[in-house]
């Protein structure tokens, strides 16, 4: 069997399974099994079994789960309603005024949790019926919180830039720092988005009567403080070189806890259920990563990787062109998973094309992680748009056409990073330095 043919088989039969309801992991071991069996000589039983446990029996993913309980500890906290309380005197001289809220809460609770979903329901769980009370136009509620909501992906510490790291054996400190200045710009997008159509629709913003003195907008934004200091401690001690993502992560869950202690949201039932949360979680992005670790190996034996990117070369795509197909690739295949699986389903394949193509593998992390974030509030299974709809009972294609103008602004933020990739660049190679 020729090597093309042996390729469509097994992407036939990976996409078989998944489209068959069979978890990820288990698709992932079992098209890898098949081509060890099928297409190589290789002993598939010691091969399986170094290769899980090298997955697995790695220092950089135990900050996984550490960064997971942080988020959960906080997602039980009182953090959304102090965020709503202490942003929104600040924000309401802005146009647009509270909608901002949406923006910036996501920015800061995407800093403490990692994760997009997550991000998506705690901001949207308090802001939503304060800005309905207040009578904001529905579409720019729900725009700004589904585009906003990707941001867990982006900024540090994100999951799945762990994810990427361990799949392709990249420094996660650097790809943390590589995320922070393209989430500030794309901050920086949707907040200039929202100041304009609010300037070209002032009479849909409602009126602020609220005046807020600088003494009272300081007291009411204390509870924002320690928050503050646990993202500037977390990342902060990261960039300085003074500890490194898991120690970091180790740090910011014993501060999560002794901040919702404080708050007086820690009881046995909160601590008890993020525990839960985070094991479910961490246990099931482990079981995806050894089975993706697996299949890049199997995919090794049979040949397939080589063969792909010596076909890409007999292309002579430039590096925009493959860049520019691997987009329409990621934004397809995003529709269908979510984004750690998109990952860790690629990297096997993509990577030696990318390196083939010169691209710096860095800049690609925080690349990949765009596209991903542009296929959470993409229909059918944009998952920002199933938690905004289970939230406020709206029609999941009037959230999606609410988040069309994000989806257009992560595509700038993505041409931005391609024409000028040292915004992606600039910190790791200073913190290298």
């Amino acid at each position: 069997m020729s090597e093309l043919a042996m390729t469509a088989l097994l992407l036939v039969a990976l996409l078989a399974l998944l489209a068959g309801g069979l978890w990820v992991a288990f698709s992932l071991l079992a098209v890898g099994m098949a081509g060890i069996f099928f297409f190589s000589s290789a002993p598939l039983g010691s091969v399986m079994a170094t290769t899980i446990w090298g997955a697995s029996n790695s220092w950089a993913l135990a900050a996984l789960p550490l960064f997971i309980w942080m988020g959960e500890i906080l997602f039980r906290s009182r953090l959304s309603e102090d965020m709503f309380t202490g942003l929104s005197p600040w924000l309401s001289h802005l146009p647009g005024r509270l909608l901002h809220v949406n923006v910036f809460g996501c920015a800061i609770f995407a800093a403490v949790s990692g994760s997009s979903a997550a991000t998506a329901a705690t901001i949207g769980k308090i802001s939503m019926p304060e800005l309905s009370r207040r009578s904001y136009p529905t579409t720019m509620m729900v725009g700004t919180l589904a585009g906003s909501a990707t941001l867990g992906l982006l900024i540090p510490p994100s999951i799945i830039l762990i994810v990427y790291g361990v799949a392709t054996e990249q420094s996660i400190a650097r790809l943390f720092i590589a995320g922070i200045l393209p989430g500030l710009l794309l901050v920086g997008l949707f907040m200039g988005y929202v100041i304009i159509w609010s300037l070209l629709h002032k009479a849909a913003i409602p009126a602020d009567h609220e005046t807020t003195s600088f003494a009272q907008k300081i007291k009411r934004s204390r509870r924002l403080i320690p928050i503050v200091l646990l993202i500037l401690g977390v990342i902060g001690s990261i960039y300085a070189g003074i500890a490194s993502p898991t120690d970091a992560a180790a740090v910011g869950v014993l501060l999560a806890l002794l901040l919702s202690w404080s708050s007086g949201t820690l009881t046995r039932t909160s601590f008890l259920d993020g525990l839960r949360g985070a094991t479910i979680t961490s246990c099931m992005i482990a079981f995806i990563l050894a089975g993706a670790a697996f299949l890049t190996v199997a995919m090794g034996f049979t040949g397939i990787p080589r063969l792909l990117a010596t076909w890409i070369a007999t292309l002579n795509l430039s590096p925009h062109a493959l860049l520019a197909v691997l987009s329409v690739f990621f934004i397809v295949l995003g529709c269908f998973l979510d984004g750690i699986s998109v990952v860790v389903l690629t990297t096997s394949v993509i990577m030696p094309m990318v390196e083939q193509a010169g691209i710096d593998p860095l800049w690609f992390g925080i690349f990949i992680v765009l596209v991903v974030e542009m296929a959470q509030i993409t229909p059918p299974v944009g998952f920002n748009l199933f938690v905004i709809q289970g939230q406020t009972g709206i029609n999941i294609l009037r959230v999606a056409a609410a988040a069309i103008p994000f989806f257009l602004l992560l595509l700038v933020a993505l041409l931005l990073i391609t024409m000028f990739p040292t915004i992606v660049t600039i910190l790791p190679d200073m913190m290298k330095g």
